[in-house]
């Protein structure tokens, strides 16, 4: 039997366009199957969300303007008016030093990719490798900044730190000693610690301390140079017998409440994303701080019957520096008392143990920045457990965690006296730590500087 030939024609026909259609079924089919591992690796990409960009140039600038002008008010408004203008020179000078320490070395040593547990070698000297596609982590998978808006907010960090250290010696050390003796303690202290401290690799990263903006790396470390260089510098000409009293409580407050404005750049920032870790360290900031002003405060009121602007300039401080390392994981009614132990910590040591020991600590860098450091960071060992309302797992171990957290304070307290008291030492050698006492009976500003604050 045959078939006409027109069906046989139709047959063909579909035949053929049923192979066709077979081949493109199982050709998508395997393109499917291909874009699958893609569109797995596009979704595990590193994202760059604006919105934390933003955040952390923000950040930035509210560190930097913790330091200019904030702390060189509060410094100058502490000091007597013939030294006002050499603690804003000094805060100035440290910032633009530093800066530029940081950008040649120090970023390298602190964050430069080695795997040391105590540095960050010298890969990325002078930001080497460093390119507007680079990126750093953050501490959500996935979700990454540039590298650059890393580089500056840990800048700012680096350049504060050491201006915090020269309240303790101010108005009796050289302009040139100061500069010096800045550049050499960043480089083999402030580094090494803050990659100990913040570096996935550091010694102490590795322990497990908990500081999330700096109790150790900033505050301590401060607190303790400041000790070693008021006691290796000297007292002040006349102490105990002039009037040493501050020239300008107003000032004082006025860069009191800048860094207090500023510090949640500080404290916020170090979430590293714009949110709910950094909503968290923002309320906290406000009521620590609150909590330790009305704890100094009343302490005050009720010790000598009257409470002071400086007394309450203090407690804000204090309470700011404590709740620097906690206040990631510590919840706000841990915060608050918190704030308010170590502000009583505070006051306890300016006002008795440094009468006592006799050391001529001249703003306190010890008494409220190294006191504070050293409560916050023990503290955030025990607020930061679940059951105070912290942050902490639920295995979260306080006796566990307090022994690492006291670890990382013994060591960052011997690493930077040993270290400071070296440097000291070697600046003295070098150029000579402090002015003669007639330069410093008329004051830093006319004979280091060359003019006065003030005209009468």
């Amino acid at each position: 039997m045959k078939f006409p030939t027109s069906l046989t024609a139709a047959a063909k026909s579909a035949l053929l366009g049923a192979a066709t259609l077979g081949i493109l079924g199982t050709t998508a089919a395997f393109a499917q199957e291909a874009a699958a591992p893609a569109a797995e690796a596009a979704a595990a990409a590193p994202v760059i969300d604006k919105g934390d960009v933003a955040w952390m140039m923000t950040s930035s600038l509210l560190v930097l303007f913790m330091l200019v002008p904030g702390l060189a008010l509060f410094y100058g408004g502490l000091v007597r008016a013939k030294n006002m203008l050499s603690v804003l020179m000094q805060c100035t000078m440290i910032a633009a030093v530093v800066m530029i320490v940081w950008v040649a070395w120090g970023y390298s040593m602190a964050f430069g990719g080695g795997t040391s547990p105590f540095w960050g070698g010298f890969g990325k000297v002078f930001l080497a490798g460093v390119t507007g596609d680079s990126t750093a982590a953050t501490f959500t998978d996935g979700v990454v900044l540039p590298e650059y808006v890393f580089i500056a907010f840990q800048m700012t960090f680096a350049a504060i730190t050491p201006a915090l250290i020269v309240g303790a010696f101010a108005e009796r050390i050289k302009f040139s000693a100061v500069i010096l003796f800045v550049i050499l303690w960043v480089t083999l202290v402030y580094f090494p610690v803050a990659h100990m401290v913040w570096d996935a690799s550091g010694y102490l990263f590795g322990l497990g301390a908990i500081d999330f903006a700096g109790g150790t790396v900033v505050h301590i470390n401060a607190g303790i140079a400041g000790l070693v260089g008021a006691i290796m510098v000297g007292k002040r000409t006349g102490y105990g017998k002039d009037n040493m009293a501050p020239h300008s409580m107003t000032l004082t407050l006025v860069g009191a409440a800048i860094l207090w404005v500023g510090w949640f750049g500080f404290n916020a920032g170090s979430n590293l994303e714009a949110n709910s870790g950094a909503t968290l360290a923002m309320l906290n900031t406000f009521v620590a701080t609150a909590g330790a002003i009305v704890s100094w405060v009343v302490i005050e009121g009720l010790i000598r019957g009257k409470a002071s602007m400086l007394g309450a300039a203090s407690g804000m401080i204090a309470g700011l520096v404590a709740i620097t390392p906690a206040c990631g994981t510590v919840g706000p009614v841990g915060a608050i008392v918190l704030g308010a132990i170590a502000s009583a910590g505070c006051y306890f040591f300016v006002s008795v143990v440094k009468i006592k020991m006799g050391y001529d600590d001249s703003l306190d860098v010890f008494g409220v920045h190294g006191i504070g450091g050293i409560i916050g960071a023990l503290g955030t060992g025990i607020f930061t457990s679940p059951m105070l309302g912290g942050t902490g797992a639920d295995d979260f171990s306080i006796g566990s965690q307090f022994m690492i957290q006291l670890t990382a304070v013994v060591i960052t307290i011997v690493w930077c006296g040993v270290v400071s008291a070296i440097l000291y030492k070697v600046v003295d050698l070098i150029i000579g730590l402090r002015p003669s006492v007639e330069a410093e009976r008329e004051g830093l500003d006319l004979t280091s500087h060359g003019e006065v604050a003030y005209h009468s």
